[in-house]
């Protein structure tokens, strides 16, 4: 039996802030944004190429305070260009860093552990990790 991570909950203080910063800034796909009721909302939004998405809102994660959430991981095959994306797009990213040392031979040296992070406006935060071959 396969057990796919799905959604993800990200505790936000402005939803509409948050949609913007994850939408315009980050290039997710905004999913849906539906509203249930006076006290309920959820925005999805997903990463492109991303099999799992993230949904912030009201009325969700309560027991989870605005930017409280830490460790999120996104992958991309060049870190480099994915973070200059974000730095054109007014992230303010940090700068691409080796960790560790690699635990195969690869082609690229940051294959693995080229990584930098980021903070969303509430604080939740982001690592970026580059892997291209997944051999």
């Amino acid at each position: 039996m396969n057990w796919t991570l799905e959604v993800v909950v990200v505790p936000v203080s402005d939803v509409d802030r948050a949609k913007a910063f994850y939408a315009e800034q980050l290039g997710f796909n905004v999913d849906h944004d539906t509203r249930v009721n006076d006290e309920t909302r959820f925005v999805q939004l997903t990463p492109p190429g991303s099999g799992c998405s993230i949904v912030v809102g009201e009325g969700i994660g309560r027991d989870m305070p605005p930017g409280s959430l830490q460790g999120l991981q996104l992958v991309v095959p060049d870190i480099n260009e994915a973070r200059a994306q974000l730095v054109e797009r007014g992230v303010e990213a940090g700068e691409v860093q080796v960790i560790g040392e690699n635990p195969r031979p690869v082609e690229n040296p940051l294959d693995n552990v080229g990584f930098f992070f980021f903070s969303d406006p509430d604080g939740n935060g982001w690592a970026v990790q580059q892997i291209s071959d997944r051999a």
